[in-house]
């Protein structure tokens, strides 16, 4: 019998846990990529100079650079800044816009990433994408796999909660996604990757059903390992149809028609997950979900992020226009605007208000 398998690009290190960043120079070495101590690492201006100051005694051939933002301009000036030294990685410390124009410039000069996320806010920390700001917009970006994930959960705690929170609503929309996904494939015939499938539904569903707080380390582990695996199963598939359905149409929605008040990422897409699985008929794990949700503090009524209901009306049916080509429950109901109203006057019934 032929043994047929498939490499799945994932990173070579994932090391979740206190005090990890003290370690960072280590493991770098003990996995062999850098054994040399010659690391771009990218930092912001802000909290990066703390971390900046914890870390550099560790890393003394180490060459920091200072991030402006997370635009592709940022990300081009990183990788032309990185492309006039000798390095053996790049090295990401912070927020998810650091981490993006580290990603981007390290596919850019061909070097490895090693993603040090100093929050939770969203997948995109092990995720085979580069968000960024252009002058059109915002443009999603292909890039490899950090080589290297390494969250330091005192870190983590130190940031403030919204971040965290965030995170929770990005992963748990997983499941709402994954329902999409199999919809599609219902519908159209389009294929599902079973692996990333059961990767990224996992993930969620580790999140939903933790009885944790995000004050505590146990309950911070389960969330960054499911945004690792969330970010892992995009790279399996090749795309982002494990973490995004309507869910994310609707928090794209959200951030095009309203770009001066959208709310975070995680908070929009929860919201998202949460309303788009009444639509589906999963009324019970609608209402489950939106009590999760609510029991970390995250929004489940457009009210609740400072949106009239007729502005959500709005975004759910823009929402399908975000992602052309996307199938999802709202592309199948295909719901004109007194549909929507009257869908979302029994969905804040099912909930509770």
């Amino acid at each position: 019998m032929p043994v047929l398998t498939r490499l799945i690009p994932s990173p070579v290190v994932v090391d979740i846990r206190p005090g990890a960043l003290d370690d960072l120079a280590g493991v770098l070495a003990d996995e062999r990529i850098s054994h040399s101590g010659r690391l771009a690492v990218a930092v912001s201006g802000g909290s990066g100079s703390k971390l900046r100051e914890r870390v550099s005694p560790s890393l003394p051939g180490a060459t920091w650079y200072e991030v402006g933002g997370g635009t592709l301009d940022d990300a081009i000036r990183l990788a032309g800044d990185i492309k006039a030294g000798h390095y053996d990685a790049v090295v990401g410390l912070g927020g998810g816009k650091i981490i993006d124009c580290a990603k981007f410039a390290a596919a850019r000069v061909g070097l490895p990433l090693v993603a040090v996320p100093t929050n939770l806010a969203h997948d995109g920390l092990c995720s085979p994408v580069a968000t960024l700001d252009n002058d059109a917009g915002r443009g999603s970006y292909g890039v490899p796999n950090p080589i290297a994930v390494v969250i330091d959960l005192d870190v983590i705690r130190e940031a403030p909660a919204r971040f965290v929170r965030s995170g929770i609503g990005d992963a748990v929309s997983n499941i709402s996604a994954i329902a999409d996904w199999e919809l599609s494939h219902r519908v159209t015939g389009e294929k599902i990757d079973g692996l990333a499938a059961a990767m990224a539904r996992q993930a969620g569903e580790a999140v939903l059903r933790h009885p944790g707080g995000i004050g505590e380390n146990d309950f911070l582990q389960v969330l960054a390992e499911a945004l690792v695996l969330s970010g892992i199963a995009m790279s399996v598939s090749g795309d982002s149809r494990p973490s995004s359905g309507a869910c994310h149409e609707i928090n794209h929605a959200f951030d095009l028609l309203f770009p001066r008040r959208a709310a975070s990422h995680g908070e929009q897409c929860g919201l998202g997950a949460a309303f788009a699985m009444y639509l589906r008929g999963a009324h019970e794990q609608s209402a489950y979900m939106a009590d999760v949700l609510r029991r970390h503090g995250l929004p489940v009524l457009p009210e609740e992020i400072g949106f009239t209901v007729d502005e959500f009306v709005r975004v759910v049916e823009f929402a399908p226009e975000t992602r052309p080509g996307r199938y999802t429950i709202l592309e199948h109901l295909d719901l004109k605007t007194h549909q929507i109203k009257d869908i979302y006057v029994d969905y804040v019934k099912a909930i509770g208000s």
